[in-house]
């Protein structure tokens, strides 16, 4: 087996895509056309989003994300060469900050930000 791609389940779609275009640079590889799927154009494995009712509505139980709530025990990652200016950036376009850019023991420099939906996004330097 090979890992496939990763779905955040999200109030609003094309609200939420269009987050991840302001705060992190990201581009939508597509949406369809009833707006409850999307995906960025990723480098690698797929990053999307599923409308979080038409999931409900599928028999499927889970925890809404909120930023009113913890967030969720996972995160996603963003690569950036400039962790401080990507940092910046997010929090200029609505991220949630969590903790500030901090320089690893291995030499990472890693950063925090919540999303619109309260997901907990990591941006991090390159490993070496």
């Amino acid at each position: 087996m090979k890992f496939g791609y990763t779905i955040i389940y999200v109030r609003d779609v094309e609200e939420t895509v269009a987050f991840y275009v302001k705060a992190f640079k990201a581009t939508c590889a597509f949406i369809t056309e009833s707006k409850q799927y999307a995906q960025l154009a990723t480098a690698g494995v797929a990053l999307a989003f599923v409308n979080e009712a038409f999931m409900a509505a599928s028999t499927i139980d889970f925890t809404r994300n909120s930023l009113d709530s913890r967030p969720a025990g996972m995160e996603i990652a963003f690569v950036a060469d400039d962790v401080v200016a990507a940092f910046d950036h997010a929090v200029s376009a609505g991220a949630t900050p969590v903790k500030a850019p901090v320089a690893k023991p291995w030499g990472q420099m890693v950063a925090y930000v919540r999303d619109n939906n309260g997901i907990l996004v990591e941006i991090c330097s390159p490993m070496a």
